[in-house]
């Protein structure tokens, strides 16, 4: 799904209403409508007290017609106008000379003496500010904005919650919306999957907002939320008549003393994703532990019973994994070193202990191979790129870096981000459940596996990071997310792959019939 810019929404709205040869507020209400049948479908005229806080631009506008509507219909809707400047706009005000046809006069707030009351069982509309918000909020808004968030009621904010800017952070924190419910034009905002940003929404639903769909089709847009409809192209079926060598012989380098299993975890990974043959490369004191516990991994051990001191190997893999387990000691920082000097085509998938030494060792990223794919935490982006004053510039200074490498940067989290070049991909699956030991270095051998199945380095980030996480939500049902652990999402990993092909689950009254 495109994540489409305020600019970009901007140019939408005005080539729509040139080419339908429309009003502005023949799109607002046409966007109003789609907003109360929401309600409407979900109330079905039950008599909650409904508080709808209108700004006086366009979104105030949109809760306008929302408040009309839900009044048409009988619903106990209470409308207030948060006067915050002496300008309104043109649809804002024709939309507010209609609600009084239903001899209703919204209450004027321009200031916090005298705010509604409300309970937490009544539902707010958050419609004071929108996607156009360009002034700092009034310490009274701010103020309403804290007594909104305080009531504990169920808020459903229109388009963006008030506060939160779609392509930048808000300048106050405090004077943001705690949205329970989004209800955003035509795409998601950027601003809804971010950490710093994110934890303003706790769902939401994109609302067909009228937009000219030539233009929102071929427009390109630097972000996309990926889900199973963008992934689900991009799987390369088995073929009849191939072999194990077809699907590439993968090289998981990594593990020290006392941190075997980081290995253990993603040459399963590795293999249950698809790849032909795994090989892991770990010191002597491991070869037992995975022989094993992964009988279908081969072996090749360093001549050091502890750590990794000198990464050497007859094989020709497709793709190397490295970095799981490793450990930061001076012989394998100086084996890493020759490894990476020595390299100059098997792409590679850089993790964990081995970002770190990078991260020490800045000069050795001239080394690392074009398409390589880097997977940081944000700890380790951070050693990397340095600090970042927000989760925006956080993402402008990851795109320079990927760009300036020439790689393929996954910065791991909630909702893991995969950056190429100058374009953004975002995923949609996941937990927090997989916020646990080992999940990292699963996603690292799942990647590593793609790779030497020839899926381009892009190509495998978005699809592993996809699988991974579809893989842990699969986990999930039946254990929680407190007993989820790797082995849980390496294991379902050919579940991940079956979902892809499932068929919605149709309503109902559908499946009734």
């Amino acid at each position: 799904m495109k994540i489409y810019s305020s600019t970009q929404i901007y140019e939408a709205i005005n080539r729509t209403i040139e080419k339908n040869q429309i009003t502005s507020n023949d799109l607002m209400e046409f966007v109003g409508t789609q907003l109360f049948n929401w309600f409407h479908t979900r109330m079905q005229g039950a008599q909650v007290p409904i508080h709808i806080y209108c700004g006086i631009g366009n979104n105030g506008g949109s809760g306008l017609v929302l408040g009309r509507q839900l009044l048409h219909h009988g619903y106990n809707v209470h409308i207030y106008i948060v006067n915050f400047s002496d300008k309104r706009t043109k649809d804002f005000l024709i939309n507010y000379d209609r609600v009084k046809e239903f001899k209703v006069w919204p209450r004027l707030l321009s200031s916090c003496e005298e705010l509604p009351e409300m309970q937490k069982e009544d539902i707010i509309v958050d419609a004071i500010f929108g996607i156009g918000l360009n002034r700092e909020t009034a310490p009274w808004v701010k103020d309403l904005i804290k007594y909104i968030n305080a009531s504990k009621a169920y808020t459903v904010s229109l388009d963006v919650p008030s506060g939160l800017y779609p392509d930048h952070g808000p300048e106050d924190k405090e004077a943001v919306i705690e949205s329970n419910f989004t209800l955003t034009s035509q795409a998601p905002k950027l601003s809804f999957f971010l950490p710093e940003t994110g934890i303003y929404i706790q769902q939401w639903e994109a609302i067909d907002a009228g937009l000219d769909q030539e233009y929102l089709q071929t427009t390109d847009t630097e972000v996309q939320l990926i889900d199973k409809f963008e992934v689900l192209p991009l799987y390369i079926p088995r073929e009849k008549y191939a072999h194990k060598g077809t699907y590439g012989h993968s090289l998981i380098v990594g593990g020290s003393y006392g941190k075997i299993g980081a290995v253990t975890l993603a040459s399963s990974a590795c293999l249950r994703v698809g790849t032909g043959l795994v090989t892991a490369y770990i010191p002597t004191c491991g070869y037992t532990v995975l022989q094993t516990s992964l009988p279908e991994a081969m072996v090749i051990c360093d001549e050091n019973e502890k750590q990794l001191t000198n990464i050497e190997y007859d094989i020709e893999p497709k793709a190397i994994g490295i970095g799981v387990g490793m450990g930061t000691d001076a012989a394998t920082v100086k084996a890493l070193k020759a490894f990476l000097q020595k390299n100059k085509t098997t792409r590679l998938v850089i993790d964990a202990d081995a970002l770190n030494i990078l991260s020490e060792n800045k000069k050795l990223l001239k080394f690392v191979p074009k398409g390589t794919i880097l997977t940081p935490h944000p700890k380790e982006l951070e050693r990397l790129i340095g600090e970042w004053t927000d989760d925006f510039d956080k993402l402008t200074k990851a795109k320079a870096f990927a760009k300036k490498h020439e790689i393929v940067l996954i910065i791991k989290g909630a909702h893991t981000v995969i950056i190429h070049d100058t374009y953004v991909y975002i995923n949609n699956t996941g937990n927090p459940g997989m916020a646990t030991a080992g999940s990292g270095d699963v996603l690292t051998g799942m990647l590593t596996g793609l790779v030497s199945q020839e899926y381009d380095p892009v190509t495998a980030a978005i699809f592993g990071v996809y699988l991974h996480g579809k893989a842990g939500d699969i986990a999930l049902s039946g254990l929680g997310y407190q007993a989820l652990t790797a082995s849980d999402i390496a294991y379902h990993i050919g579940d991940a792959y079956l979902d892809l092909f499932k068929e919605p689950e149709k309503p109902a009254a559908e499946a009734e019939q």
